[in-house]
């Protein structure tokens, strides 16, 4: 990722004759970052790795449809993102269960992933944000995990500053709450 320049790929993602090998740049540069967003969503390293392909398919297939005025890598964490609610969504309405019955499997899934080797205080952690309701366990994801910015969630989710600032100060609150019942 040294010689990866944003602004240049995009130009030459709009090039035909540049844009297959422009791509695999863009593969090469996010696959890791995207790969981890989506599984701090959906917890199981297979189904990560699908969504992380799906995401890149779309992307590619939509190619035509990115103008540049996002950056590239807003524009791929918006699919990504769509990518995972409709997954959940898809498994939430197949599995027909309740809010709470997702977060029981969500924890099972945690604790039975050989991909998961972090210690009991990780794992209470994780629980803990599988405890936040989706949204904000999503923007807690970007903003403590990704370190983005609220300007670039905030393109990303579609939502005000505002809003997402509160959205990030109330599941560090209630992931603080899992933690003192926790002790």
């Amino acid at each position: 990722m040294s010689n990866y320049n944003e602004q240049e790929i995009a130009q030459q993602l709009q090039d035909p004759s540049k844009c297959q090998k422009a791509f695999e740049q863009v593969v090469k540069a996010y696959s890791e970052q995207l790969y981890w967003q989506i599984r701090r969503m959906v917890l199981s390293h297979d189904d990560a790795n699908d969504l992380l392909q799906n995401t890149f398919i779309k992307a590619w297939s939509n190619l035509e449809y990115f103008r540049g005025d996002a950056r590239l890598s807003t524009w791929l964490y918006r699919i990504a993102f769509n990518e995972c609610l409709n997954f959940l969504n898809r498994q939430r309405a197949q599995d027909q269960l309740s809010i709470d019955d997702t977060e029981a499997v969500m924890v099972n899934k945690l604790e039975s992933d050989p991909y998961f080797d972090g210690d009991e205080t990780q794992k209470l952690f994780q629980k803990a944000i599988l405890q936040l309701p989706e949204k904000q366990r999503i923007i807690f994801n970007l903003k403590y995990f990704q370190e983005m910015k609220y300007e670039e969630i905030s393109e990303i989710l579609g939502t005000s500053v505002g809003a997402l600032k509160a959205s990030y100060h109330h599941a560090v609150k209630k992931i603080e709450e899992f933690f003192e019942k926790h002790d």
